[in-house]
């Protein structure tokens, strides 16, 4: 039987966010798994200056990050926080090799038609990239 460990959870401050937390909340009681709550700031100030930009949105991302691990946490889960910076895909492969995750929980909803024509959407990135299983939801619209 898989046990996933550690599952990394990359979040985008959307509502698509309570989908993949709905459903990992429940794998991560099920399996006692610790989970990594990871957003990407990926705007221009986060691209150029990294874990040195600052801007409003990073900061409003670092506190959405804060509170969305209180909030599991008084759930009674395991759960680490990260900011990176820079491009989703690779910073999200960065961050299962560091962490060591079993598995990659995320939404799916494809809200940046051109660039995802041009480059490929991160979910599609991943999975020709990693070995690790990719819980992948659509969100609800």
């Amino acid at each position: 039987m898989l046990i996933y460990h550690t599952i990394l959870v990359p979040l985008d401050a959307t509502d698509a966010d309570r989908t993949i937390l709905d459903h990992v909340t429940q794998l991560a009681r099920a399996f006692g798994s610790r989970l990594v709550l990871l957003h990407v700031a990926d705007g221009w100030a986060a691209r150029r200056f990294g874990p040195d930009a600052i801007s409003a949105e990073i900061t409003a991302d670092k506190e959405y990050l804060a509170a969305m691990a209180a909030a599991l946490r008084s759930q009674g889960f395991e759960v680490e926080t990260e900011m990176a910076f820079g491009n989703p895909a690779k910073e999200i492969i960065r961050w299962v090799d560091q962490r060591h995750c079993d598995l990659i929980a995320m939404t799916t909803h494809g809200h940046r038609f051109l660039a995802d024509m041009v480059f490929g959407t991160t979910a599609h990135q991943l999975q020709h990239k990693l070995t690790v299983p990719i819980l992948l939801l659509k969100v609800k619209r």
